[in-house]
């Protein structure tokens, strides 16, 4: 009788519980984007959304360690979500960003120029070095003044003329709050993509036929997104993932909006110390702890001794 009650349970929760997962969510951004299985999704998301220049859309790409040098690694000032580069050696940062962080295009930039420094160990040959891309999406807004532009691309170009003779840095970013199309607004798959990422967690079986039309990737990506093809871990990664988010949203929102510079990383240290313990005292390893809060595996053990 018990058992059937908690079989009972486990159903009433299941029908109750969203079918897709969020995938702002760090876990579920990088198994659709950053992982070998799905290569094919990352490489069509970028070239829907890198179409400001004119060059061939990219076929193959290659995942890099996307942490880029020991100092800043230590610093964790140089941990971003994906890098990659293409057939051609162009390389791509993706990063999704949830948390509102005061100065957040400034750190695009060392990104992008970080990415572009570790080039130069191939012996100093400058003419070798090939393009930055960063493209961000962001669950804040971060140019108030472009009021009704979403998708904003950026370049280096002539002040008086307007070319583009520096061609190796450019920045895309998708800003989320600023995208209030519904399901028949949709024209294009730039829109189907913001919807996704705003939307996919609400998102009915109904409304998924009317948002994939013909795109098989969206349809592989919302795929990877549904909850009852995750196994328990999986699920228990995602969860965790999720409070550690939101409890680093709820700090930077605060100190941002007190102004506090130097609180902020303090802040982050001391939520940090928190969620680490409390996921050793629920019984999660270490390196379960490592990929969520994306700490190494030994600060994590410095944090708990």
């Amino acid at each position: 009788m018990c058992s059937l009650s908690n079989i009972h349970l486990r159903e009433v929760s299941s029908i109750m519980l969203s079918k897709f997962l969020d995938p702002k969510n760090d876990i579920a951004f990088k198994k659709i984007f950053g992982t070998e299985k799905n290569k094919d999704i990352l490489i069509h998301f970028l070239n829907d959304m890198i179409t400001f220049k004119a060059r061939g859309l990219i076929k193959e790409v290659t995942f890099l360690k996307t942490i880029q040098d020991p100092e800043t690694a230590a610093k964790k000032t140089s941990i971003v979500d994906i890098l990659c580069k293409d057939e051609k050696g162009n390389q791509y940062i993706v990063e999704m960003q949830v948390a509102r962080e005061k100065g957040f295009e400034k750190r695009a930039q060392y990104y992008a120029s970080k990415a572009y420094i570790s080039q130069a160990r191939v012996g100093g040959e400058y003419h070798k070095l090939k393009e930055i891309v960063f493209l961000a999406i962001s669950d804040f807004i971060m140019f108030p003044n472009k009021k009704n532009v979403f998708k904003s691309d950026h370049v280096i170009l002539d002040k008086d003329s307007h070319e583009n003779d520096l061609k190796d840095f450019s920045f895309t970013f998708l800003e989320l709050p600023k995208f209030n199309k519904n399901i028949g607004e949709l024209t294009n798959i730039v829109d189907k993509w913001m919807y996704f990422f705003i939307h996919a967690e609400e998102t009915s079986e109904k409304d998924l036929h009317k948002i994939i039309g013909h795109d098989q990737i969206i349809e592989r990506a919302y795929d990877e997104l549904n909850r009852f093809s995750w196994n328990e871990e999986e699920l228990l990664t995602y969860d965790q993932a999720e409070k550690y988010e939101g409890a680093f949203i709820a700090s930077m929102a605060q100190k941002f909006d007190e102004g506090v510079e130097k609180g902020i990383e303090k802040g982050k240290k001391e939520r940090d110390i928190e969620i680490v313990k409390a996921m050793h005292l629920n019984g999660i390893g270490i390196e379960t702890i490592s990929l969520v809060t994306r700490h190494s595996k030994e600060d994590i053990e410095k944090l708990l001794s």
